[in-house]
């Protein structure tokens, strides 16, 4: 008869993913996640086989609590425009963290390049999922006539989610958050319909 898990599994994989963000995969050893887990490396390892197989969980932990936040701002009664700018300032309250750590998948893409096939997975099922909400809340801009029609719906998500990408690249090469609001304020102002 196998032993009663002794630890809460959700908890240890939410402190895995803040040591995996901070540190990167291959900086973070076996100690730093069993002193920050309190779990023995054998319980640990026991559920999530290696240090990789949880490090592929956090990933998939953080894009979807990213999702979630991302679909809570878009579900607001407000404008189109309002929901991008919320968009924005979400992405901007996370750099107010003293370690700069950025995004997790941005982190994992830079880190990893396009190395692990696995890892590439995750990234693009953050990225393409961003992209698909973010066109939908500019194709409802487009129609509202609040967002310029010149480029598709499509091609303006590509460039706010490359936008909010390189914000997380500036936050975690310690850029100030006023520039990083900047970059961000450009790519919705250049979304803005021209004046006739």
């Amino acid at each position: 008869m196998s032993r009663p898990r002794e630890f809460d599994v959700d908890r240890a994989l939410n402190q895995s993913m803040e040591v995996f963000w901070t540190k990167g995969f291959k900086a973070t050893s076996y100690d730093d996640l069993t002193r920050t887990t309190q779990v023995k490396k054998q319980s640990l390892y026991c559920v999530f086989k290696n240090k990789r197989e949880l490090f592929l969980k956090a990933l998939a932990l953080y894009r979807q609590q990213n999702i979630a936040k991302l679909e809570e701002l878009t579900s607001m009664e407000v404008s189109p425009l309002t929901k991008l700018e919320a968009i924005c300032e979400a992405a901007l309250n996370q750099s107010d963290e003293p370690t700069n750590r950025g995004c997790l998948i941005v982190n994992a893409t830079l880190e990893f390049g396009t190395e692990d096939e696995e890892v590439n997975r995750e990234v693009a099922l953050m990225f393409n999922h961003v992209e698909q909400v973010l066109e939908n809340v500019i194709r409802g801009g487009q129609e509202q006539r609040l967002i310029m029609t010149r480029l598709t719906s499509r091609e303006l998500a590509v460039h706010l989610n490359n936008a909010l990408s390189g914000a997380k690249v500036m936050e975690k090469s310690g850029a100030s958050r006023e520039q990083i609001a900047e970059v961000l304020r450009t790519a919705i102002a250049l979304m803005m319909p021209e004046i006739v």
